[in-house]
Order: structure tokens, then C-alpha cells, then sequence
């Protein structure tokens, strides 16, 4: 229970259904906001008066110190290195179906957890699988990509067949306190505040260079490589000028500190043919073969993209687009899908430009 209406819905279904409910509220965040107040305060409260209208307990369990060593540990690092991870996908790998599945099997003994994802759990003879939600705007496979098989086969999705607009008719018409509650968004735990802001409290500012990669004349300064995104085009404080086109993050040197930019989304420097991915992680623990063709996305509900996947070991992948695709950004994940099938994911790591 996240105190949002999609586990709220969850919850409710589930009891509809027959199920045996208990409430799980996590914490995984101490720190209070810019103005001082600290949202799982708030978002407990729905969670337990949610869990009293049902009838159901409400238990509550800390994973501050998990996240911090498996999650944002690792958040920071990739920053230092100059890439933008995703921490949101790491979560669920390290904490939502781990920490907190087991927590909910070994000691409040529970046959299964159920989460508000918008996402489908198909049990075959082959093994379980993971699939896309009949929600497609809102989808979240691509957030459950580094699961293992495993892990889901001790899952349920009560909001697979079920579309966003479903779920806030059904807390409202349930009289849920929270059935207007916005969706949360931005990085886990960091909510809607001011990301330049949050970050500088833990890595300290590097202003360097920022300079045309077309002509190398130097077009201004930035306020930390760490702060840009390959593609990115918003916040670079830099003019049009010439065709009076806007200016995109091209690449970063993080030797020499160097943000790197070029005028135009057209610009041939913003286009990649593919990437090796790391990590990369296959639900159902193999690869489909040491070639096969996907359809792949490397942002959240991103247009699929079609690509040919060629293995270089079990972990590592040679990844090539059927089209050039700009805004490819190492630190980010990538996930495969066959059909309606979600295959897995992994890191996107070097980039690959014929």
C-alpha cells in the first residue's frame, strides 16, 4: 500500500475477488522536502485509512538502509561517471521484489504480493512471463524489466486488465479518500522537487565548458555535466543563432569537464546506431537465441523501436537499430519486447555510431 489510488484500487479488488488482504506500507526515504514536509507522512495516513475502510491490516516496514546501500549509492555513482541512471528500475530489482517480497513471505507469511503496476503476469508451461498492461499509456513493464522469473512467479497485477480511468471511477464511486490523488512522479524518491537542487546536496558542482561539437567555439558554460542528458535540449541557456534552431546535448567529456552541443534535432552528431548493454537481465533466465530481432524502447512508453539483439556473453549484449535513434544515453535502461511479451532489460553502456 503506497497510499496512491492505484494500490488502493489493488487492495480493493483483491478483497472483491476473495483474497485474504494485508496492507504493507514501505518506507524507503527519510529526508523531508524543500519545504520541509516529508510526503510518506502523508501518504501513510492514506495507506492506513484505506486499509481501515477495507478492513484490512495496515503493517508498516523501513527499508532506509536498502535503499540507500542498493539503490542511491548506485544512483550517485552513475552521476560521477556521467550517466543518467534510473533509479526507479533498480527499486523494484532491490527493494519492491525483493526486500519487500521477502518480508512479506517470511515473516508475515504471505502467499503473494500484489502491487498497483500497470502490467500482466502470464503462468505457462514454459514458465511465468511478463507482459504488457491492456492500459498502454499506462504500461509499466518497462519500470519490472530487471525482474527475475522467480520473483513474479509470487506476484500479482489486480490492475493488468484494468485502465487508469477504471480505477479512479472505482475509488470514487468506493468513497476512497485518495480517488483525486495526483500520481506520483519524477525519481522515486525524490518526488517533484527540484532535481538541480537534490543532487547538490550530495555531489558538488563542476561549471565547465559548453561548446559547439560542429565548430568548436565555445558557446557558454554548464553547471555540471551530471546535470545534462544526451538529446536534452531544455535548460542549456544557450540562444539560437544562425538557423535559429534549438540546441541539443550531444556529448559529454568528462576528462576534460566539456558539454558538447549541436544546433538542430536533425543534427547527424544526436543519432546512434545501437549500444552494448550491460547487466542486461532476461525474465526467464536465457536469451531467445545468440541472434534475434525485438522491439525495444530505451525510455518509459518511448514508441518501440525495432533492433537486432546479438549476445556477447550472459550478461552483455551487442544492441543494433533497425534506424538511427537519437537521445541514446548511456546509464539508462534499455528492455526487449517480443510482441506483447516483455523480455528483459539491461544498461545501456557505450554507444555504437557506424
Amino acid at each position: 500500500m503506497s497510499g496512491g489510488v492505484d494500490s488502493t484500487v489493488s487492495a480493493y479488488l483483491l478483497k472483491k475477488q476473495g483474497y485474504d488482504v494485508i496492507g504493507l506500507f514501505m518506507k524507503n526515504w527519510d529526508e523531508t522536502d524543500e519545504n520541509g514536509e516529508c510526503s510518506a507522512e502523508e501518504d501513510y495516513d492514506d495507506a492506513r485509512a484505506v486499509c481501515l475502510k477495507l478492513n484490512i491490516p495496515c503493517y508498516t516496514v523501513n527499508f532506509t538502509k536498502e535503499y540507500w546501500d542498493n539503490v542511491f549509492t548506485y544512483f550517485l555513482d552513475e552521476y560521477k561517471k556521467g550517466r543518467t541512471p534510473n533509479p526507479d528500475v533498480l527499486c523494484n530489482k532491490e527493494i519492491k521484489f525483493k526486500c519487500f517480497l521477502d518480508y512479506a513471505i517470511n515473516v508475515l507469511n504471505a502467499d503473494y504480493i500484489a502491487t498497483g503496476h500497470y502490467a500482466k503476469v502470464e503462468h505457462t508451461k514454459e514458465g511465468t512471463r511478463l507482459l504488457k498492461a491492456k492500459d498502454q499509456h499506462k504500461d509499466q513493464t518497462y519500470f519490472l524489466s530487471l525482474l527475475k522469473e522467480k520473483q513474479l512467479e509470487r506476484v500479482i497485477f489486480p490492475l493488468a486488465d484494468v485502465e487508469k480511468g477504471e480505477v479512479r471511477e472505482i475509488a470514487e464511486r468506493e468513497g476512497f479518500r485518495n480517488a483525486k490523488k495526483k500520481d506520483s512522479t519524477g525519481i522515486c524518491f525524490i518526488g517533484e522537487r527540484n532535481f538541480t537542487q537534490f543532487l547538490q546536496n550530495y555531489l558538488p558542482n563542476q561549471p565547465g565548458d559548453m561548446i559547439d561539437m560542429d565548430t568548436g567555439e565555445k558557446k557558454g558554460e554548464h553547471i555540471g555535466l551530471m546535470y545534462y542528458t544526451l538529446g536534452q535540449r531544455r535548460g542549456l541557456g544557450v540562444g539560437g543563432c544562425g538557423s535559429g534552431e534549438r540546441w541539443y546535448v550531444a556529448d559529454k567529456d568528462l576528462n576534460n569537464n566539456i558539454l558538447y552541443i549541436v544546433q538542430g534535432d536533425k543534427n547527424p552528431k544526436l543519432y546512434k546506431n545501437g549500444f552494448i548493454a550491460t547487466d542486461v537481465n532476461m525474465i526467464s533466465g536465457h536469451y531467445p537465441s545468440d541472434k534475434f530481432e525485438c522491439e525495444m524502447r530505451f525510455r518509459h512508453l518511448q514508441p518501440l523501436k525495432k533492433a537486432t539483439v546479438e549476445v556477447i556473453d550472459e550478461s552483455t549484449a551487442r544492441v543494433i537499430f533497425d534506424e538511427e535513434q537519437s537521445g541514446v544515453t548511456p546509464g539508462q535502461i534499455a528492455v526487449f519486447y517480443d510482441g506483447e511479451v516483455c523480455l528483459g532489460g539491461g544498461t545501456i553502456d557505450k554507444l555504437i555510431k557506424f
